[in-house]
């Protein structure tokens, strides 16, 4: 691209998570609980969050942007014994934008605070958005695949 887009993204709040530091591969978050602490001057965009079960939170991994960690070509989950795939067929950290997302179980709203369960972010990462779930607009079209070792250890919040 000739015209390369110049953006500036903000975070709208941290994470405050008893996860410290990136665990080992396969480690499981779903019964992590979190909280997303949202800044004071953004509490009132969360009105009418807490009667959702389920949100999708986005964040900056902000400790995965070593540029020479980034591959185009990467071992499923750090698997050597599976064929690499292109970084864009994985969920690898390292990636020419190091942004995350995961649906996530909301518990509660507590003013700008939210606590959920299930969001594979550590403690201090930056939250760039958060957006409801909404069952059907949200959920994979019919006949969703994906290959064996994408759905082996399915998450499930």
């Amino acid at each position: 691209m000739d015209n390369e887009l110049k953006m500036e993204l903000k975070p709208i709040g941290l994470v405050n998570s008893p996860i410290r530091e990136k665990p080992a591969n396969g480690f499981n978050w779903r019964e992590i609980v979190a909280e997303i602490v949202i800044r004071p001057e953004l509490a009132e965009g969360l009105d009418g969050l807490a009667d959702f079960s389920h949100i999708m939170v986005y964040w900056w991994m902000h400790q995965a942007t070593d540029p020479a960690k980034m591959a185009l070509k990467v071992y499923p989950r750090g698997r050597k014994e599976l064929p690499p795939v292109g970084v864009f067929a994985s969920r690898s950290p390292y990636r020419p934008n190091s942004i995350g997302r995961a649906t996530v179980r909301l518990l509660e709203r507590r003013d700008n605070i939210l606590l959920v369960q299930g969001l594979d972010a550590i403690d201090g990462t930056p939250v760039l958005d958060i957006k409801p779930f909404i069952p059907g607009y949200d959920s994979p079209a019919e006949g969703a695949s994906a290959p064996e070792w994408a759905t082996r250890h399915q998450r499930q919040v």
